[in-house]
């Protein structure tokens, strides 16, 4: 692998409600997604720049895309603090499973929620 590339380029988190999923990310990280539908795939895509060396992933309605709370785990950014994020994880509908936890002081902190979806994510911030 390039060592000046990302290792991850792309995500997918799987949901099963993609209004009630949208819903709940939007409100919980304070943006707003955009659509990104193709034949059999319902997409809506947080906001990034993912096509030029940066990572972006989406909310995923198909098929082939179930739900999960025990496969991979992602960590989105929530800088500077993600207790800010943390905080309307329940009032959006989602569970804190892990509260915000000091990893070290040079890499920061993280948490754990349950979406809307039954999809374990976490978050992380330096602050």
């Amino acid at each position: 692998m390039d060592n000046t590339t990302n290792a991850l380029n792309w995500f997918e988190i799987a949901v099963s409600d993609l209004d009630r999923a949208q819903h709940f990310y939007e409100a919980v990280f304070g943006i707003t997604m955009e659509a990104m539908d193709f034949p059999g795939m319902e997409m809506r895509a947080f906001p990034g720049d993912g096509m030029n060396g940066k990572v972006g992933g989406a909310l995923v309605k198909s098929e082939q895309h179930t739900p999960s709370a025990t496969g991979a785990v992602i960590y989105l950014n929530a800088n500077p603090d993600l207790s800010d994020a943390l905080s309307r994880v329940e009032k959006a509908g989602g569970k804190v499973m892990v509260p915000k936890t000091q990893i070290s002081p040079e890499i920061g902190y993280m948490a754990f929620f349950m979406d809307t979806e039954g999809n374990a994510v976490a978050m992380h911030s330096q602050g």
